[in-house]
């Protein structure tokens, strides 16, 4: 991360000192899934996930911002450069953003 100090002029003529951080365009706080995690960990509470069967529970009764995912298992790997297409991955995006 990169920060940088400036003096900002308001708009009463006040002087205010202004720090802005760079972050990387991969940084965390710009990918959605991030903050999936993080919702779905304080949802498990620390409840060991030794099965397949608890860990998809637990993804299925979580919630964020009053909706619940969609969850599947995948029980195959994709192929490598397999990718979701634009229009399908509006849809999550939109569910994403609301």
């Amino acid at each position: 991360m990169c920060s940088s100090a400036s003096e900002v002029v308001g708009a009463t003529g006040n002087r205010h000192s202004v720090t802005f951080a760079v972050l990387p365009p991969y940084h965390s706080t710009y990918n959605p899934i991030e903050r999936c995690w993080g919702i779905l960990e304080e949802h498990w509470n620390g409840t060991l996930l030794e099965t397949v069967d608890t860990v998809l529970h637990w993804a299925r009764t979580m919630t964020w911002k009053a909706v619940r995912p969609i969850v599947e298992l995948l029980d195959k790997a994709y192929a490598h450069g397999v990718r979701v297409a634009k229009k399908a991955f509006q849809k999550i995006e939109e569910r994403l953003s609301q």
